[in-house]
């Protein structure tokens, strides 16, 4: 392509609906109905790879960070009061909401963040032109870069939307594990009388009850939501105003440090410009390490669903302990099948959060020098497994754990079949006349507690004392 020769936009083949607008590679048609522009259009065409745009929490966050930088240059007389009115209008419709078909740039794309960072100068500019009165692609009261990116970079925007728009997210992951967690709680209530097996290497080990296990899911997840909540401290400190490297080039003092001022007040969240902006620029572990949270997360509720699916396999040729709600037919081919798709849907969220957590690790060390040019990938797989683990843990909850049920005669039934008994015999008769009994009852086919009594090594009520649910399932023996 010479400089100076049209491209039009892909799919769009019309110059009639079109407009001509130029950069310093030449000129590009643009649709005339869009507010994107040139830098958008280049960019739409240089990266097709995922089909699937920049994350709509991002841009929001992007929306924000422009609307904050506006209202820090008019308070600094850097901008005309309508200048800056125009753009904080077109900024709040973004950020509420709006023109959520002007971002078509693919999550993956080159340039450190530069193509969104782009998008939004472009639509914010056209439409606060048309705010007072313009066209689209006119610039003549608003230019993306002049006004909208006024001293800004996208090296310092870009990564401060990404920690906005996680902090954002996050709000909304805890209250999802919170949800679970209550979930499970609530079923630790229901099932603390139901006695079973309790397994190890999925071998008979002793008894337990299904509200015992229901506590132990409980419990992980009470540490993954105070990790959760915790994490958000990582996120708070944000390199907006050090421009393109961190040493604030090309913005005014006084812009540097009202900035993040505006922002807390445009966001409500609890921000702070990054002591060394530089660090903050090129650095990216503590979005890793919010990303390691996640994983241990994923980590945690792909073990809960896979048990629940175990307890619940079969269910005649299973365990069949648990009974998980019927959601739809099982196979095309086998009538009556009902699958736990519920769980086996939760298992692949949780693996595809944590194959996110590897892009995030990898795109964080092949960062080089001043800035990390992989920030599109870490976003888009940061903020990918935030909303794709709230979404997994609200449809555990709401699907599968709330219409959960007992299979209490399962339950009694593996246990009575199981020598799980002769463990809870070990304080009383010693490991190896234990033994001896529990081989002896698998030998014959008989229960622990008939060998007990016909060998005369206690008495009924002794050995049924020590065979009793609470006695089996207490913290520890008198």
């Amino acid at each position: 392509m010479s400089t100076g020769d049209a491209v039009p936009f892909r799919g769009v083949p019309d110059p009639a609906s079109s407009r001509l607008e130029a950069d310093a590679l030449g000129t590009v048609s643009v649709p005339s109905s869009v507010y994107w522009g040139v830098h958008t259009a280049r960019a739409a065409e240089n990266f097709p790879l995922t089909d699937r745009p920049v994350r709509h929490e991002l841009v929001r966050a992007l929306a924000q960070v422009k609307l904050a930088c506006a209202r820090a240059n008019a308070e600094l007389g850097f901008l005309a009061p309508a200048e800056a009115g125009a753009i904080a209008d077109a900024c709040l419709e973004v950020i509420e909401g709006g023109l959520r078909d002007q971002f078509p740039v693919d999550a993956l794309q080159g340039g450190a963040g530069t193509s969104a960072n782009m998008n939004v100068n472009e639509v914010v500019a056209n439409r606060a032109e048309e705010l007072l009165g313009g066209r689209p692609g006119e610039h003549v009261r608003i230019d993306p870069l002049r006004h909208v990116n006024l001293h800004q970079s996208t090296n310092d925007v870009f990564p401060t939307a990404v920690r906005i728009a996680a902090l954002q997210l996050l709000k909304g992951l805890e209250q999802a594990i919170a949800g679970l967690q209550s979930a499970f709680q609530d079923k630790e209530r229901e099932f603390r009388n139901v006695l079973k097996v309790g397994r190890t290497q999925l071998q008979d080990a002793v008894p337990v009850t299904l509200g015992q296990e229901c506590s132990a899911w409980a419990e992980c997840l009470s540490r993954d939501r105070w990790r959760v909540f915790k994490c958000a401290e990582r996120l708070r400190v944000v390199n907006l105003g050090g421009t393109a490297v961190g040493t604030g080039m090309t913005a005014p003092r006084a812009y540097i440090f009202l900035v993040v001022e505006k922002l807390r007040e445009v966001t409500g969240l609890g921000l702070a410009r990054a002591e060394n902006l530089m660090d903050a620029t090129q650095n990216v572990d503590p979005l890793v390490e919010v990303s390691g949270i996640l994983k241990a997360h994923a980590v945690n509720l792909f073990k809960i669903a896979s048990d629940m699916r175990l307890l619940s396999s079969g269910p005649a040729a299973g365990l069949g302990e648990l009974r998980l709600p019927a959601m739809q037919a099982g196979s095309s081919i086998m009538p009556g099948k009902v699958n736990p798709v519920i769980c086996e849907a939760v298992c692949q969220a949780a693996l595809r959060a944590m194959a996110d957590d590897h892009a995030v690790t990898q795109a964080a060390f092949l960062g080089q020098l001043e800035l990390n040019a992989f920030m599109p990938l870490l976003a888009d797989a940061l903020l990918g497994s935030m909303d794709l683990l709230t979404r997994a843990d609200a449809l555990l909850a709401d699907r599968c754990v709330h219409g959960m049920e007992a299979d209490v005669e399962a339950c009694s039934r593996h246990l009575e079949r199981s020598l799980v008994g002769a463990t809870a015999l070990v304080p009383a008769l010693g490991y190896d006349l234990a033994g001896e009994i529990a081989a002896q009852a698998r030998r014959e086919g008989r229960g622990v507690r008939e060998v007990v009594l016909e060998r005369g090594l206690m008495g009924e009520d002794a050995v049924d004392r020590l065979l009793s649910a609470e006695a089996m399932t207490a913290l520890g023996h008198r």
